[in-house]
C-alpha cells in the first residue's frame, strides 16, 4: 500500500541539490576572514553538515558575526551547487501533491538556489530557519510549513537526508523518508520516492 500524504515536505541540501561543497567553502571563507582555523571537508561532513549554521558556530565557540559573513558570501559559492539528476523528474511526477521546502539555509540563498535550477515552480511554500525560533532538529520549521499549507503534520511526509531532518519530522508527528539514513522508510536515492508514494 503506497503512501498518500496531504503534503510532501523536502529538505533542500542533500535531497534536491548537492550543496555540501558550497557550504563548506563558504564557512571556511568566513573562518579565514575572522582569522580562525579552517576545517577539513571530512570534519565538516562529520560534525556540521545538516545542522543550523548558528548552532554550528555555537559548537565551535564562535560569535554570530562569522555566520552573517558566511551567509553573505554564500551567494559567491552557488556555482559549486549541482542539482541531482532525479530531482526534476520526481517533482514532476508528484505534481498532484502540495509540496514545500523546509531548509536551514537562509531564505534569500534558498530562493536563489531553487530559482537557479528552475525548481521553485514545483513548491507551494518555502520555509527557512530564519523564519522560526528554532531550526531543525526542532519541529518548528515543519509545523510552520504545515500551517501555511493548511495540512495536519501527521498527514505529511518529510523527505530528508540528515539526523536533523529525521528528528524534526518525527517530533512533528509526520512520516519521515530518509535518503541513506534510518527513518520510517529509507531509500538510497530520490528516484525511489515514487516507489513509496502513490502517483496515481
Amino acid at each position: 500500500m503506497k503512501l498518500k500524504p496531504d503534503a510532501i515536505l523536502f529538505d533542500m541540501d542533500g535531497v534536491l541539490v548537492d550543496s555540501l561543497d558550497s557550504w563548506w567553502t563558504s564557512l571556511n571563507a568566513a573562518l579565514q576572514a575572522f582569522k580562525h582555523k579552517q576545517i577539513t571537508r571530512e570534519e565538516f561532513i562529520e560534525k556540521y553538515w545538516g545542522h543550523d549554521l548558528y548552532d554550528n558556530l555555537n559548537k565551535m565557540g564562535l560569535n554570530q558575526e562569522v555566520g552573517t559573513f558566511c551567509n553573505n558570501v554564500y551567494g559567491e559559492h552557488l556555482g559549486a551547487i549541482k542539482i541531482y539528476p532525479d530531482t526534476k523528474n520526481v517533482l514532476q511526477k508528484l505534481n498532484n501533491y502540495k509540496k514545500g521546502v523546509i531548509t536551514n539555509t537562509p531564505k534569500d540563498c534558498a530562493q536563489q538556489i531553487l530559482k537557479k535550477f528552475d525548481i521553485d515552480k514545483f513548491f507551494d511554500v518555502v520555509i527557512t530557519s530564519d523564519e522560526v525560533v528554532k531550526a531543525k532538529p526542532y519541529p518548528d520549521i515543519v509545523l510552520k510549513a504545515c500551517d501555511v499549507l493548511g495540512v495536519k503534520p501527521e498527514k505529511v511526509v518529510l523527505v530528508g537526508d540528515t539526523d536533523s531532518d529525521v528528528k524534526a519530522g518525527s517530533a512533528s508527528g509526520g512520516t519521515v523518508i530518509g535518503i541513506n539514513i534510518k527513518a520510517d522508510y529509507t531509500i538510497k536515492r530520490l528516484s525511489q520516492l515514487t516507489d513509496l508514494i502513490s502517483i496515481e
